[in-house]
Order: C-alpha cells, then structure tokens, then sequence
C-alpha cells in the first residue's frame, strides 16, 4: 500500500493583531497580507500571490472601487514586508516611521536626535500595484519548477551522492526495470533509515487530470521470501504538487539477511510545459504580441491542460507594460477538492515595429492623443 505525502508548503497564518514594537502601527501590512509577523520572506511572496489574485479587478468586475482599494492595499503591503530595509523600520517604528514621521520616544519632528525621517529615510508608496503584480508573475513564469528533464535520474542526482549505500537502486516505465545491488548487513544498518528516493517526472497534463504510473524495480533479497522484481502502482491524482512523495514499505533490496527491507519512495517532479508555468494553484501563461494588438485588442486561443479543450481569450483593454489578464478558475485543481481550481494569468510582452513609413507615422499623429 502506497503512502502519499503532500508536497510540504508553509500555511499562511490566521490575521495577525500584532502591533510594532514601540510604536503605533498605523496599517498592519502583515493582516492586510493575512501573515503573522514572523513571516519569512517565501510565505511573504505566497501571501501576496493569493491576496493579489483574490483581489484583482479582473476578478471583481460587479466592486471595482473597492476591489482597486484592496489591490492598492496588498501591493503596498508586499512592497514594504519584501524590503529589508523596509521592513526593518517598519517592524521597528511602524507606518508612521517609515513614512518619515517622529520616533514615539523623540515626540515631534525635530525633537530627537534622529531628526524627522530616522537618518532620511521616509516612504511613500508611489508605485502601480498593476506593475508589481505584473512583475511579480512575469518572474514567476522564468522560473522553472523543473529538476531536469531526464525520466530515470537517479536519487545520487537529486540529493547528492553516497547517501543510499545500496548501490543505485533504478527505476523505469513497465518492462524496463533496473537492478539494484544487495548491500552488506553493515551498509543496510547503515541506511536502515534512509529510504531509497527517485524522481518521478509528470508532465503538467499528468498533474492536472491525473494519471496511473506504473514502475518496475529489481531488488536483491537474501533471506526474505519473494519475487526478484516488483510492479509499483502510482495513482496520481489531479492538483499533485511537485515535491508530493509517494512511499512502498519494504519494497527495496533487503538489508544484508536481516528479514527487512529499504522503503521506495517516488517523489513528484514537475516537467518543463512549453505553454505554461505553475505558480502554486495557478497556471501562468507568457506570449508576445504586437503592438498593433496590444492597442486595438485581440483574440487569441490556448490550448488547455484539460484533453481536447482549447481556451479563446478576449482582450478589449489597451495592454500596457504592466497589463495582466486573469481567467479566472482557469488554474490547476487542488488536490483536496479537483472541483476547486485556481486561476490562469497571462502577462504579455509588447512587440514594437522596427520602422513606419512617413504616412503611417503622420496618420497616427492624427489618430493618436497626446498626454
């Protein structure tokens, strides 16, 4: 029987009613970003991720206003607890510090030794918060969730060589099994505890409908009764994450002839997708388009994880440099619930002509207003 393990992920805190050392706090950036003060700086950016998307206009059409508020709000947040230096005043001296007012001990401006603004420093959020959003997935999108694209790298790859003494264990697709040589009693009480671990390579298709794995191992046995070769059945369920790891007791090579043998663990590993990037529960989508397009609006179609099924995307808006386009429900299933997706972000790069023609540059002169 094969145990699963979810891919570990930090849980975002419940509201944090924390005030700054010292200081009035003026806005909690950490409730307005759901986290507790200790965040790090990975549950930061996960923080940002879901409030962000929660809250976009493009998924809050029927409340803009108070949808644009929010977004505002979270975009700050994020913009103050990402920066050390921020968020080192911050925590210190709250809102107030860090926009360049009085220390709580110095009183008015001037009184104290710091002076107004702590050694000059004083904040004031000015950015596009559809600029940081945008930012935020277009480099979500250049990482790659991929450990390499070979399908039989072996656990030495991964985790470093010598850990499992037994003396590379292999695995392979049905009727391609690998054998793995026995080790001595005293390399087997070496490892006794250390499972042998391999990569299991899915594609973002297995990972979003789900699909049935089925591997072949060859172990060595001494005093243990059974077959030199096992079938390893994996059913991998739609909204797995990459790190998931999937575990048959006693399926290895048997520990010199003590009657036991080493666990098999396969761990979940995402392939690189020529479309899209996973960020979580949601799908990123990255294209170019010209500027044409990105003036007058377009169409466009992307096929979708899901078999058979092809996506035709409206964009009516003029796309600027930060413009993102959010479909919503759109995104990877969860595992919990394959019902509850999240949500598909497209951001775009505008193609601009190397050259016009004299009338082409004259007619938009005339077409085109000027700020």
């Amino acid at each position: 029987q094969a145990q699963v393990h979810p891919s570990p992920e930090s849980p975002l805190a419940h509201l944090s009613c924390c005030r700054c050392s010292g200081a009035a706090m003026g806005k909690n950036y950490y409730a307005i970003l759901g986290i507790e003060k200790n965040a790090s700086q990975e549950d930061i950016k996960k923080a940002y991720r879901k409030s962000a998307l929660k809250w976009h206009p493009d998924k809050n059409r029927e409340r803009q206003e108070e949808a644009s508020e929010k977004f505002r709000e979270i975009a700050e947040a994020y913009d103050v607890l990402s920066d050390q230096e921020k968020k080192r005043i911050y925590d210190q001296f709250g809102e107030e510090g860090l926009k360049g007012g009085p220390r709580p001990e110095e009183g008015p401006p001037g009184n104290g030794p710091g002076g107004p603004s702590h050694g000059g420093f004083s904040y004031q959020f000015s950015g596009d918060p559809n600029d940081i959003f945008a930012r935020f997935f277009k480099d979500s999108f250049q990482r790659s969730s991929s450990f390499g694209e070979s399908p039989f790298e072996d656990a030495g790859g991964l985790f470093g060589g010598g850990m499992f003494p037994m003396g590379g264990m292999a695995m392979g697709p049905m009727g391609m099994g690998m054998n793995m040589s026995g080790g001595s009693a005293a390399s087997g009480e070496h490892c006794r505890k250390r499972p042998a671990m391999f990569d299991l390579h899915c594609s973002l298709e297995d990972l979003y409908n789900g699909t049935t794995r089925k591997l072949k191992v060859k172990r060595t046995s001494t005093s243990l009764k059974r077959a030199d070769d096992a079938v390893l059945e994996i059913a991998i369920k739609p909204g797995w994450k990459p790190g998931t790891k999937v575990t048959f007791q006693g399926e290895g090579d048997e520990f010199g002839n003590s009657g036991q043998a080493q666990d098999v663990v396969f761990v979940i590993r995402e392939k690189r997708h020529p479309l899209y990037t996973r960020e979580g529960s949601n799908l990123l989508h990255h294209r170019k388009i010209p500027l044409v397009d990105a003036l007058t609006g377009f169409k466009f179609d992307l096929p979708h994880l899901e078999p058979d099924k092809t996506l035709r995307i409206a964009v009516n808006e003029i796309v600027t440099p930060t413009y993102t386009k959010v479909v919503k429900g759109k995104g990877m299933p969860s595992s919990k619930d394959p019902a509850e997706k999240g949500d598909l972000v497209v951001t775009f790069d505008i193609v601009y002509p190397k050259e016009l023609p004299a009338d082409s540059k004259e007619r938009l002169r005339e077409v085109l207003p000027r700020f």
